[in-house]
């Protein structure tokens, strides 16, 4: 007969969350490699980033995009594999590992900084839910799209409160269908413009510099994939929870951005959803998109539910997950959706710095591993945190005086600068999670 979880730094028994959320995942609860990858790619097939994809294939001929894609993709996939691999080592959410790196109050940042950014992330899925299914329908009213806007933020929390298991059981329904209804979309886009010879002579109608795109593209999951450890923290290997996130966060945002771009150079639309419309694309499309941006939503619901518990040190997620539902779906009626594109490129400015500073730090104190008490840990990591801010106004500059690629750049200074900072202190001892 199994046993409830209980706190792994209790005094006495405490049933927690089968989630773990600020515990670190036993062997017992560990996750095969493709529950992990079938659950990132339900994260990474997101409507939105097709989006991001036809904003970028609007700036870009063909035989350029692609490479500025894999590029993008390729950054995305190595840094979120390497955070990826380490949370799966240390059994720990990523705003836990940051009590490691920040200490415990410097955390708090981190958690506010993820949580805040993964709400308004939850905000702009709802808005695209609702403009996709008001024009589906035929709603033109704003109310109908708001009363939209209500339910379908209600209803996408629904799985990430039950945790690991029921995004699970969604992502098995949803990754296969999106995958046709993309492929659909793409055959289609191709057949408009004559196939591939037809792509390629499309001159672009917009403007964007490399550095900006590949920004963009880090931008899209530079909040979610910085998070990956709350998924990979379930890998039975550190190299499954790598290979998962290479799965999800290289090919499978590829093959986002790639259909969306091939949307807007086909249509000369940088609106996926109006490609969608013009494609003439309703009834089982709806369905399949819904299920899609269901998919993302509840990962997304996931993260700040963590993040909130790591903020109040609560054994439960769920008052936070329900909370930032709440706030993300108001969000949308205030329409964050409109600012998407500025808002990937703080994205891919403030947060992957972050991540390089735990991968640092892990490199230079933590490779033996964490324990899941926290109680020894200073209130705040000076020297880390000091690193972060250096690294997020080198991310800036970069982006301002359009140099190199911000991302690139905050992530290197970041992990650079810790094992600087660093240098000379002991590594921890290999801890038993």
């Amino acid at each position: 007969m199994s046993s409830a979880p209980v706190r792994s730094d209790a005094t006495s028994p405490e049933v927690v969350d089968p989630d773990y959320p600020i515990d670190p995942v036993p062997t017992s609860a560990r996750r095969s490699l493709f529950s992990l990858a079938i659950v990132l790619l339900g994260f990474t097939f997101f409507t939105p980033t097709m989006l991001a994809g036809a904003q970028i294939g609007e700036a870009f001929r063909a035989t350029t995009l692609f490479w500025v894609l894999l590029l993008g993709s390729a950054v995305l996939g190595v840094y979120v594999a390497v955070i990826g691999g380490i949370g799966a080592r240390t059994g720990l959410t990523t705003v836990m590992m940051c009590r490691y790196t920040l200490g415990r109050t410097g955390a708090k940042l981190a958690s506010l900084l993820l949580g805040g950014t993964q709400v308004g992330w939850y905000g702009v899925t709802v808005a695209t839910l609702a403009a996709l299914t008001a024009g589906a329908l035929g709603w033109e009213s704003r109310g109908a799209e708001v009363a939209l806007m209500l339910v379908g933020g209600a209803v996408m929390g629904v799985t990430a409160y039950y945790g690991y298991k029921g995004m699970y059981a969604l992502s098995l329904v949803s990754v296969p269908l999106m995958l046709v209804l993309a492929g659909w979309v793409t055959w289609r886009c191709l057949e408009e413009v004559g196939g591939w010879s037809g792509l390629t002579g499309i001159e672009p109608s917009g403007s964007m510099t490399v550095a900006v795109a590949v920004t963009v593209v880090v931008g899209t999951f530079a909040s979610g994939g910085t998070q990956a450890p709350n998924w990979t923290r379930f890998a039975r290997t550190p190299r499954a929870g790598f290979w998962a996130c290479v799965v999800a966060f290289l090919i499978g945002e590829l093959l986002m951005l790639g259909f969306g771009a091939i949307g807007a150079l086909a249509f000369g639309e940088g609106d996926f959803v109006l490609v969608l419309y013009q494609l003439g694309l309703v009834g089982w499309g709806l369905v399949f998109l819904v299920a899609n941006l269901w998919t993302t939503n509840d990962n997304t619901a996931y993260n700040f539910g963590v993040a909130g518990a790591e903020i109040a040190n609560s054994p439960s997620k769920k008052p936070f997950v329900i909370g930032g539902v709440v706030l993300g779906t108001l969000l949308a009626v205030t329409g964050i959706y409109d600012n998407l594109i500025d808002y990937l490129v703080w994205l891919g400015i403030l947060i992957p710095p972050l991540g390089g500073v735990v991968i640092g730090d892990h490199l230079a104190r933590w490779r033996g591993g964490m324990s899941g008490g926290t109680e020894h840990l200073p209130p705040v990591e000076w020297r880390n945190v000091a690193v972060y801010g250096v690294a997020a106004v080198a991310a800036w500059w970069s982006n301002e005086v359009q140099w190199f690629i911000p991302p690139v750049v905050g992530v290197l200074v970041a992990v650079v600068g810790v094992l600087i900072v660093q240098r000379g202190r002991r590594p921890a001892t290999r801890a038993v999670v």
